[in-house]
This record gives structure tokens, sequence and C-alpha cells, in this order.
């Protein structure tokens, strides 16, 4: 592991002898949830995967120091302290700067693949924005998964990107996406986005067949597991509608573009919802967290060990 990483012993013990870990991004705890829950979500989501015999490995940047495996006082910190997003292109910054910093999933996911950490859950991947083209506006996650190997487990992206630009930016960038108990492609707050997919899984075991298969090919991108909120648990369909038409034509009003347009519906979407959008939010990503501790143990079950 490269000397700038720093990786607590009961992570670097876990991979080592193979057991299952997950890498569980510091963004959503940092930006993605109010202070009043973030804390105890990110204790949550850990609890999630140690109660089923899974080594949970939050990663964030401390004072300088790409961190894999937080402690409970850098937990804490990222929960309280006013932090910047960290993406893959940021962490160079960071660390000569000696600053700290939540990781997106680019940023996530290049650590915990140096780290030798294969499964990795989050909210919603990052894609391609509306209008991406005035001016062009891609998320880094893209990019990213297309060469880091690891297998993310997320709830597709959010409606208020191009859903379609994205996919087929997956495509190109060779990124191979599969439904999770579904041939549907997650729209985060909904179950289904419209899309279809190609390829459809029903266990965890497939999914490490998946990998190994990767691995036996010498492939070195990621493995997307599009995951979709169940429908119980989604935001009802009309309001999300609503919500989105109302929420984009009130950001183009406002002269909002790129990334200022998703901050804006996040929380337009989260304040004229009445607070369900956080829930949904919240149980998405601990499904998961679920699906992830899933994969990883059918992962360890294989006795295949961390590519060099």
């Amino acid at each position: 592991m490269p000397p700038l990483l720093k990786v607590a012993d009961r992570v670097r013990a876990a991979v080592a002898e193979g057991r299952p870990v997950v890498a569980l991004e510091s963004t959503i705890i940092a930006h993605g949830l109010p202070r009043s829950r973030n804390l105890q979500a990110a204790h949550d989501f850990e609890s999630m995967l140690t109660d089923v015999g899974v080594m949970p490995a939050t990663i964030a940047v401390i004072d300088g120091v790409p961190t894999v495996g937080l402690d409970d006082d850098e937990l804490e910190r990222i929960a309280v302290e006013e932090m910047p997003k960290v993406s893959s292109r940021d962490l160079a910054v960071a660390v000569g700067r000696k600053a700290s910093g939540a990781t997106t999933i680019a940023a996530t996911s290049t650590l915990a693949e140096l780290a030798g950490i294969r499964v990795f859950a989050t909210g919603g991947l990052g894609g391609v924005h509306r209008a991406a083209s005035e001016p062009f506006d891609e998320s880094a996650d893209l990019v990213t998964l297309s060469r880091t190997r690891v297998t993310v487990v997320c709830a597709g992206v959010k409606s208020i990107l191009d859903i379609a630009a994205t996919l087929e930016r997956l495509e190109s960038l060779n990124v191979p996406v599969v439904g999770y108990h579904t041939s549907k492609f997650p729209a985060f707050y909904l179950a289904d986005s419209g899309f279809s997919l190609d390829w459809r899984v029903d266990s965890a075991e497939e999914v490490a067949a998946i990998m190994a298969a990767g691995d036996e090919l010498g492939e070195r991108n990621a493995v997307i597991v599009a995951n979709p909120v169940p429908l119980h648990q989604q935001l009802d369909p009309d309001v999300h509608d609503r919500l989105l038409i109302q929420g984009m034509q009130a950001a183009d009003d406002a002269g909002l573009r790129g990334k200022a347009v998703s901050l804006f519906m996040v929380d337009y979407f989260e304040r004229e919802s009445g607070g369900r959008s956080l829930q949904v939010n919240l149980d998405l990503t601990t499904n998961n967290v679920t699906v992830a501790g899933e994969i990883a143990l059918a992962w360890a079950e294989r006795g295949s060990q961390p590519p060099l």
C-alpha cells in the first residue's frame, strides 16, 4: 500500500486475511445528510456490516492523510466539521495542503482500490448533468470507475441528471451495469427510471462470479450493481415528477447551471417533500449497504485475493 495511505489495523488485517470488507464514502455523511442525523447514520451503516461479519471501512482525508477505516473521533469530525468534498482529482491537493475532506465516489473508489478493498456501498452514482454541453458537465465518478477495480452498489443516479446520457457514457467507458433483482435502471428516489438494462443478477454470488471473471480477463474497470430502492420506500412517483418539473424550472429561473443545479434540486426535493426525500435517501443507502455486505461475503467465500 502507498506510504501516504493510512489503513486502520482492523481493515488491513481483514484485507490481508481475505475476510469481507466494504468501503463506505464520507461525502454522504458530510454533505448528503443533515447534522441532526448524519453521525448516527454513519454509525448505523458501519454497525449493519459488523453485525453480519463484514468489516466496514469508511474513507476520508484527515489532515492531509487519505484514511481507510475511520475511528470514532475521525468519523465525528467528518460529521461535525465543515469539510469540502474531495474527488479523485483533489486527492493530491488535499494531501499536499494537509487538508481534511469528505471523499466522493471517485475518490473513495480510488482509495479503496489502493487498500485492496473490492466492494463499495454508496447512495447514488454521479453522472452526466442535464444540458451538459452548456457547458459540458460530467461527474468524475464515471471516468474514475472506468479505471478502478471495485464493485459499486448504488441506487442508480438521481433523476435530476441526464440518465440516458449517463448510461451511454458508462457504455463508452466500458463500465458494466447490472441490475440487482431488476432489469430496470433505478433513479435514486424511484425504483425504475424507465431505462432498461442488458444484464440482471439475482444473487450476491452472481456478482462475485462476475468480479472473478473480470479478474481472469484482466479487466481494470469497476462493476456497477444498480440496486433499486424497495417500492414501498420510494418517493411517490407523482410527487417526484411534480417536484422535478417545478424544481428544474425554479433552477432555470435562478440562472443555475451544472453542479449548482444538482445542489439546488436536492435541497428543493427535501424542502418541498417535507423531508420525505431525505428518508428515501437513508432507506436506499441502508439497502445498498446490506447488499454490499452480501456481495463482500460472497466474494470472500470464493477465496479470491485482491489484485496486486
